[in-house]
């Protein structure tokens, strides 16, 4: 059977919007909390997600309420030529998310990549000009993230690193930290990428670029 679901995230006026990205999330969490349902997940289990759905534009107002923290970090990235953007889990595709807006609207090179294969290439490219930015809240995967921002910091990188509210555990390497409200693992991408989306607009704009019409973007794809 065909089907499809609706966003309702109202007109898409620049190409690299933002408001897309976490809408779908949302939807595809929805679409999985429905489908688990159907199967194994429990009545419990069930509740679990739905509260935390219904918390997350609460928790997303605390985030942007932050904005000037993100808008001080900007000033100190903004003349990096290269960026580099590291997660694990649920959290990588928000450093490609990241890296991809960052491209998008500052016409900065950054590249996102699998924080577990840093080793396998990236690292190469550490020193003291590269800003790396970490996605590090603190979920199952924690531990493991802190062993690699350990590793950029041994090769002189900056650290830029998205972690959760009240977390110490990175304040001793991180240069910045952009905190983040806790919610459940599954979740977190929605959260972690607002301080991404914000970084990538106040670069942009300091930088002087037109964040709602990105040159040699098109709306539609249209040629193969």
């Amino acid at each position: 059977m065909d089907g499809g679901i609706y966003l309702h995230a109202g007109p898409e006026i620049g190409v690299a919007s933002t408001k897309a990205f976490t809408s779908q999330i949302v939807a595809l969490a929805l679409l999985t909390l429905t489908m688990g349902r159907v199967r194994a997940l429990s009545i419990l289990q069930g509740r679990e997600v739905a509260r935390a759905l219904l918390r997350l534009p609460e928790l997303v107002e605390r985030i942007l309420a932050k904005a000037a923290d993100v808008e001080r970090i900007a000033e100190r990235v903004m003349r990096a030529t290269n960026v580099l953007y590291l997660g694990r889990g649920y959290n990588f595709p928000v450093a490609l998310e990241g890296a991809l807006k960052l491209k998008e609207i500052s016409y900065i090179h950054a590249e996102g990549y699998p924080a577990a294969e840093m080793k396998h290439g990236p690292i190469a490219l550490i020193d003291d000009l590269m800003p790396v930015v970490f996605l590090a809240p603190r979920d199952a995967v924690y531990q493991k993230v802190v062993s690699n921002v350990e590793e950029v910091k041994a090769r002189g990188g900056r650290v830029v690193a998205v972690v959760t509210e009240g977390d110490t555990g990175l304040a001793r390497l991180a240069d910045h930290q952009i905190e983040v409200p806790e919610t459940l693992d599954l979740l977190t991408p929605i959260l972690t990428v607002l301080p991404l989306q914000l970084l990538a607009y106040y670069i942009a704009v300091r930088r002087g670029c037109d964040v709602d019409r990105p040159r040699n973007l098109a709306k539609s794809v249209t040629v193969e």
